[in-house]
């Protein structure tokens, strides 16, 4: 009696574990976002593309995901100190686009995974080992901005034949963008044009003296490297080029509907869209050593016909210069 006693009792508690355990909600999953350039008024294009990219996949913020979103604002700075605050609050996943963000993070922690969205080449930083065989805790994408200088000099040489002088608007305290203002420098001396330094430093750059300088220089068109400085201004930007009468071109389309001339690059929300699918695929148990780091197949074009106009620029009546799109 006593033996059937203990074994009623043993299964009464087994049921009862089984209970709790079956009442006991699913863990809902915690990212960590870092964006460089925007606040919770004006999000921009990271945070909207990769709310989509959720979306898509089936998660709901608030419901079966929450999202932590820290805001730089710009200063690159702020980055590592926001690193440190996510990795704290132990979070599932680290989402951070810029590359002192990305090493930031990478500093912060060895073991949390970290996907990445980055304009240079991350194995050129050290971030990771290869792009087939990332390695370490970080994948994500590299979005080859920077390998496309080359292009975006030919595309402004279309519109401006004969150019003689280009200002490049950049962030001297970004290491990321030094690296694009060499490549720039490097290409222009091969398509025999000269560069025109047209440096800015945060917090508050001082835009309008760069185009000053620019127009002292007899610079004759305008390159901006994007960045989480710069990209907080584009309509500032845009509207220094119109005023000065200088055909633009862009890193990323949001410039473009600013009022920046033209852009050519992968497209922004299509590229945070993906970074979403990483995500997904680390919560679901993939490591992140394995998940290779893609890059764009196809980029993007796109001119503003109106700003076009008030330049006195001539864009054929499709738009198209290269195989462009105008809006």
């Amino acid at each position: 009696m006593r033996r059937k006693i203990i074994i009623l009792c043993i299964l009464l508690l087994a049921l009862s574990f089984s209970a709790e355990a079956a009442q006991q909600p699913p863990k809902i999953p915690r990212v960590g976002f870092i964006s460089g350039t925007g606040d919770p008024q004006n999000p921009g294009p990271q945070i909207v593309g990769f709310r989509e990219g959720l979306r898509k996949l089936g998660y709901l913020e608030g419901k079966n995901i929450v999202v932590e979103y820290r805001y730089a604002e710009g200063k690159s700075e702020a980055t590592a100190s926001l690193a440190v605050e996510l990795v704290q609050l132990k979070v599932d996943v680290l989402v951070t686009g810029t590359a002192v963000g990305i090493q930031a993070a990478k500093k912060a922690t060895k073991t949390i995974p970290i996907v990445m969205v980055i304009l240079a080449d991350p194995v050129e930083l050290g971030i990771v080992d290869s792009l087939a065989h990332p390695g370490g805790n970080i994948t994500g994408l590299a979005t080859i901005t920077r390998e496309l200088g080359g292009k975006r000099l030919e595309l402004l040489n279309e519109v401006v034949p004969k150019m003689s002088s280009i200002g490049v608007l950049w962030d001297k305290a970004s290491p990321s963008a030094a690296i694009g203002f060499k490549e720039y420098e490097a290409w222009a001396w091969a398509l025999r044009i000269q560069i025109q330094s047209l440096e800015v430093r945060g917090p508050n750059p001082d835009l309008e003296g760069a185009f000053q300088g620019g127009a002292k220089e007899g610079v004759r068109a305008l390159i901006t490297i994007r960045g989480p400085l710069l990209n907080r201004y584009p309509k500032q930007i845009a509207d220094l080029a119109i005023k000065n009468h200088l055909p633009s071109i862009y890193e990323g389309p949001h410039y473009v509907e600013a009022g920046g001339l033209m852009s050519y690059g992968s497209n922004d929300t299509a590229t945070w869209s993906r970074a979403a699918y990483y995500v997904d695929k680390i919560l679901k148990g993939a490591k992140p050593a394995a998940l290779p780091v893609e890059q764009p197949r196809k980029f993007e074009l796109v001119i503003n016909l109106k700003t076009a106009k008030q330049i006195g620029l001539t864009i054929p009546p499709d738009g198209a210069v290269s195989g462009g799109q105008g809006h």
